[in-house]
């Protein structure tokens, strides 16, 4: 039985063309954060509100759909950001993704001397995110680490 030239023409444009699509995304790049707010602050619980500035180095535009994030300074527990989004991040641009962190008051004092003078620290954040294309998703590690020098007055 002989194929059609058709038939091998559909078979490569479909391998050329949905191949690309299958890859799996390259992680997302920290550039900044920026419009650092307190949004409530209290004894008992208190509220961060920040826009953090990420690129995406993917050649396909992506979806966020959830975050579930910790975040320490200089080895100290600061607080736990977890939310739902529907972030369309185009491709090969950046973008920004609003966090409101729940803080630990026990250790923000630790940390709170050193940042407000404008000290550099260590900034970690791990968790996962929920990335996707054409609302199919995938849980993916965060492991960030890096200095971060913050400026509030």
């Amino acid at each position: 039985m002989t194929r059609s030239p058709l038939l091998h023409f559909f078979t490569l444009f479909s391998l050329l063309f949905f191949t690309p699509s299958c890859q799996a995304p390259k992680e997302l790049v920290y550039r900044d954060f920026k419009n650092l707010k307190v949004e409530k602050l209290g004894f008992g619980a208190s509220s961060l509100k920040l826009d953090v500035i990420y690129y995406n180095p993917n050649n396909f535009g992506l979806q966020l759909k959830y975050t579930d994030l910790d975040i320490f300074i200089d080895g100290n527990y600061l607080g736990h950001s977890s939310q739902d989004y529907q972030i369309s991040i185009q491709r090969l641009s950046e973008f920004t993704l609003p966090l409101q962190i729940n803080l630990d008051m026990q250790n923000l004092l630790k940390n709170a001397l050193p940042t407000f003078l404008g000290k550099e620290v260590t900034v970690k954040i791990t968790g996962k995110v929920k990335l996707g294309k054409a609302n199919v998703y995938k849980t993916f590690p965060v492991n960030y680490e890096g200095k971060q020098r913050f400026v509030v007055f």
